[in-house]
């Protein structure tokens, strides 16, 4: 019988600094999705980082 395991992922906690005027505009996504902000930004990090040549 297998074993019932759950994978751990791993975090860092980072700061930044987002203008006033980007922050409501992520709120209001936010608002509209049901989302936390912290997915919205990891999911806008990861989709420009895949959609980008700076990592080459």
């Amino acid at each position: 019988m297998k074993k019932f395991y759950i994978e751990k992922e791993e975090h860092v906690n980072k700061t930044f600094r987002f203008s006033k005027n980007l922050v409501e505009r992520m709120n209001k996504i936010c608002d509209n999705k049901n989302i936390s902000l912290n997915k919205l930004v990891v999911k806008c990090i990861e989709f420009a980082l895949d959609n980008s040549d700076m990592e080459n």
